[in-house]
């Protein structure tokens, strides 16, 4: 039973502090929908999203309505496309893509995640044309949103696939140009991808998952702000208790709304994924918690320590209020998206090569980061290798969505607007890694793989 004390405090949260249920995920298992002629699969599919979650989006406004809260997203992920085409017939997989596009649009959604590849330890044909497809997917959807995992800590880094994801992320860049290259910010190339994950534009619908679930994803950077900031000046101990104090209230707020979705529905309850994703919006910025912390700007010295106190208390907050706490809880760090993180980039203060650091002990990796569109392939293909080895030699997920800006040069903005926001474009170390990616092949599992 919630006392008045607490119905006030959540109430000032959402009023004042920028707390909300950033997205409601159905994931739904498109499995049952693989078929030898790709028309018919594609039917299949689209029948099935818009039958499951022809509700989603009035059952959560309806649960924003009655309780207050904000949810911000409502959004859909279904098992990776290249699982399921590839019984079918087509040479492409741009028909499933507008399928996907078609019934998100239809049932509401903004963004529908699954466009995806499990490639770690190498490829399908219908790996291969999943990728291949990415381009054009990418280019001429919506709300479609991909992901292509590379890397795992029991089968190592998958080079091969790094180099088509790169060239995949190029192509796309060109292909989106007039939009400052948008169609990248739909892609995420991960290590040790999560397959609950309720965030886009990674989220996918992962095989050892039931049917049909409710995620939740809750957000609450300005809400930790302000606590630390009412703590004062305190060691770093009590600094951690006060920010798995207000973890563990996110995350109830975050299974409250996920199981009532569910329940509405009739579907099971899933997880929630507590993490502090920004937002363009003043004040809901995990840069601006890490200066509150003590620092003078995001950036600066002690910023990767701030950060791992940080992401180590909002993941142990979350686990204290629940059982199913999944995806990618923790901090998120995208530059685009954090009005804190961009005005560090503007004053010098973060690099990439500090970014890179951080992507150690946050809850994913380099994200939503502009880098000029001269930058070569196997330039950003060395840059998501070196993220897959933090993460594969960490046993953490790790990512990268870079956007290429095509045209752009360091001191160029992008503008995406929304919840993507907008960036300055960010020098990359100019000295090529050519010939070790092109070397292919694949970058052992580490020793502590072994662990049977």
């Amino acid at each position: 039973m919630l006392t008045i004390e607490e119905i006030l405090e959540t109430i000032k949260m959402v009023q004042e502090e920028n707390l909300d249920i950033r997205t409601i995920t159905m994931g739904i298992s498109l499995r049952d929908c693989c078929d030898s002629d790709h028309r018919v699969a594609c039917r299949k599919i689209y029948d099935k999203i818009t039958r499951l979650a022809g509700s989603l989006v009035k059952t959560g406004d309806d649960i924003a309505r009655e309780y207050g809260l904000p949810i911000v997203n409502k959004r859909i992920s279904v098992t990776p496309i290249s699982l399921v085409a590839e019984s079918g017939d087509a040479d492409s997989y741009l028909e499933y893509a507008y399928t996907l596009d078609r019934a998100a649009e239809a049932v509401g959604v903004n963004f529908i995640g699954g466009f995806s590849a499990l490639v770690h330890k190498g490829f399908t044909g219908g790996d291969i044309k999943l990728i291949e497809s990415l381009p054009a997917a990418l280019s001429s959807t919506e709300r479609v949103c991909a992901s292509v995992n590379v890397a795992t800590s029991r089968a190592g880094i998958n080079m091969d696939a790094i180099i088509m994801a790169s060239s995949a992320i190029k192509k796309i860049a060109a292909l989106t140009a007039e939009r400052d290259s948008i169609g990248c910010a739909k892609l995420v190339v991960f290590a040790n991808v999560p397959e609950d994950n309720p965030f886009m534009a990674g989220a996918f619908h992962g095989i050892g998952e039931a049917a049909c679930v409710i995620n939740t994803g809750v957000s609450g950077p300005g809400v930790v702000k302000s606590a630390i900031k009412r703590a004062g000046n305190v060691d770093l101990g009590a600094l951690s208790e006060v920010i798995k104090k207000m973890a563990f209230k996110i995350t109830r707020m975050g299974e409250l709304v996920g199981r009532e979705t569910a329940s509405r529905i009739g579907v099971p309850f899933g997880i929630v994924d507590v993490s502090l994703a920004p937002t363009p919006a003043v004040g809901d910025s995990v840069a601006e918690i890490l200066e509150e912390m003590g620092l003078q700007r995001c950036g600066a010295p002690g910023s990767t320590a701030a950060l791992a106190l940080l992401n180590d208390a909002v993941k142990k907050g979350g686990a204290m209020a629940s059982s199913y706490v999944g995806g990618l809880s923790g901090a998120f760090i995208p530059v685009s998206e954090d009005a804190g993180m961009i005005s560090a980039v503007d004053d010098g203060a973060l690099t990439l090569e500090k970014l890179e650091a951080m992507t150690a002990v946050c809850s994913v990796g380099l994200d939503m980061i502009a880098i000029p569109g001269d930058t070569p392939l196997e330039t950003i293909a060395a840059m998501i290798a070196d993220e897959a080895a933090i993460g594969v030699f960490n046993h953490k997920t790790t990512a990268v969505r870079v956007i290429p800006a095509h045209g752009k040069k360091v001191g160029d903005r992008v503008e995406f607007g929304g919840l993507l926001g907008h960036a300055p474009v960010m020098p990359v170390n100019s000295f090529s890694a050519e010939k070790f990616v092109h070397r292919g092949g694949r970058i052992p599992a580490p020793i502590h793989s072994l662990r049977n």
